[in-house]
């Protein structure tokens, strides 16, 4: 029997290790249960020179130090070449979606797609099924990021969403965004969905025990008792993606594997970025997270379905509670995470049936 093919819609080409990683993740997974998926390879001009902007400047409106941009482009280049190794449909415009091949499926997420408030793709409505070659709509893990459900959803939006044949969402404010008209369970993002395509931690060769920093634009008080606790214990700062101004190493430069590896070797993990915080949980290693208000509503969603709302900090945390959360997981994080696993798998069994 040949196997029914299924189109992933997502940002896949997002300059960002976690974008890369969540595509990775659900196309590779669906793989595994039998199906010929890939990547739905919508391009755009605009977006492109949006996100290669984003890419060279992440901070503005502070500016970045040009003396980074060479390892930033090295970055760039490099997330290009490992999407560019997946599997991918042929081209088309993300302005005229009709033009994707047919699929019997079409899977939209995961990640931040029916976010109305992300800078380049928001209100694109090829994320809510409009001219999707299918007959078949369903969502995984999607979200509407910092888009606050207090904000709610105009009718013509969610009536597109009661299109699809099955629904479900990776944070509780997009559940709440949805109901009661739709009610959408939560699943876990890909990368824990998944946990087997990314490699798992290998014993680390580094001859000093270090942490990794990853995102940007944190607030002082966090970097000051970030630095303040490394001298204390003799931990090294390496921050990756990102120039990190109190880090002792900068790997901005490095490949989508090498930020995995990275994470997995390192004792701890500090950041504001979603997807540092899934990959710190992948790989168990202890984190802390200032959420950022871009990304509150996606980390604090996370953190609480998992047990983990005590490593989101903020600032006056003492000192102690801060090296503690660099130190230990919850023992019943394993638990928790097969159980949101088993969650998911039902939903895509039904989803796909």
């Amino acid at each position: 029997m040949t196997p029914r093919k299924v189109g992933v819609l997502t940002f896949h080409r997002s300059i960002n290790y976690g974008s890369y990683w969540q595509a990775r993740c659900l196309v590779e997974g669906l793989r595994a249960r039998g199906l010929d998926a890939a990547l739905l390879d919508h391009r755009s001009r605009r977006v492109e020179w949006r996100e290669a902007r984003n890419a060279f400047q992440p901070t503005l409106p502070v500016r970045t130090d040009p003396g980074h941009f060479a390892a930033l482009g090295r970055k760039t280049r490099a997330l290009i070449a490992a999407v560019d190794a997946l599997p991918l449909s042929l081209a088309f415009p993300l302005e005229d979606p009709g033009q994707m091949p047919r699929y019997d499926a079409i899977v939209v997420g995961s990640d931040e797609v029916w976010n109305f408030r992300h800078p380049w793709y928001g209100g694109a409505s090829i994320f809510f099924g409009d001219h999707c070659n299918t007959d078949r709509l369903i969502s995984y893990a999607a979200s509407f990021g910092n888009h606050d459900a207090g904000d709610g959803i105009d009718t013509p939006w969610l009536d597109r969403l009661r299109r699809f044949h099955a629904v479900s969402v990776r944070d509780e404010n997009s559940r709440a965004m949805l109901a009661p008209a739709i009610d959408p369970p939560l699943v876990l993002d890909p990368c824990l969905q998944f946990p087997e395509i990314i490699p798992a931690a290998a014993p680390s060769i580094a001859r000093e025990r270090y942490a990794v920093v990853y995102g940007h634009s944190f607030p002082d008080w966090f970097t000051t008792q970030l630095r303040r606790w490394a001298d204390q214990t003799g931990t090294r700062l390496v921050s990756i993606g990102y120039p990190g101004a109190i880090a002792d190493e900068q790997r901005i430069d490095v490949s989508p594997a090498d930020f995995s590896a990275l994470i997995a070797g390192a004792h701890s993990v500090a950041t504001n970025f979603f997807h540092g915080c899934v990959f710190a949980i992948r790989h168990a290693r202890p984190f802390i997270c200032a959420a950022s208000p871009y990304r509150r509503n996606k980390v604090r969603d996370l953190t609480r379905a998992l047990g983990l709302e005590d490593h989101l900090v903020e600032e006056g945390t003492p000192d102690d509670r801060f090296a503690h959360l660099l130190a230990t997981l919850p023992s019943d994080l394993p638990d928790r995470l097969a159980a949101e696993r088993a969650a998911s798998t039902r939903f895509l069994d039904h989803a796909l049936a």
